[in-house]
């Protein structure tokens, strides 16, 4: 499928209807907001599928494509994408905005989850 991205087995793909069930079934939860046209959201991609693995079991790893949840992204005022959104007990506690490095991600868990 053109445009596409690839999620590792570890990353849930998560939209309007299963988005507040999800948070709330998992206590730590790393949210990707992304749209396929993104050329940093792709870059990303890879990032997350390593930290989903890393940190299976203890924090879960979600994908939201904006383009398809646009009410959601509203909520969450997603401005620009990639944005990573942490959620600890179905409440945001942190966000990034941009690609980053996948330590930056890192201290963002350790500190905030």
């Amino acid at each position: 499928m053109f445009g596409a991205i690839a999620m590792a087995e570890h990353v849930e793909d998560i939209g309007q209807d299963g988005f507040d069930a999800y948070i709330k079934a998992h206590p730590k939860v790393v949210v990707d907001c992304w749209a396929a046209w993104c050329g940093p959201c792709r870059m990303m991609g890879p990032i997350i599928d390593k930290l989903a693995m890393d940190h299976s079991g203890k924090v879960a790893f979600a994908k939201l494509n904006v383009d398809e949840n646009q009410k959601l992204a509203q909520t969450h005022r997603i401005m620009a994408i990639p944005t990573l959104l942490f959620f600890k007990d179905g409440k945001v506690v942190d966000q990034i905005v941009g690609l980053v490095p996948k330590e930056e991600i890192e201290e963002v868990i350790r500190k905030k989850l």
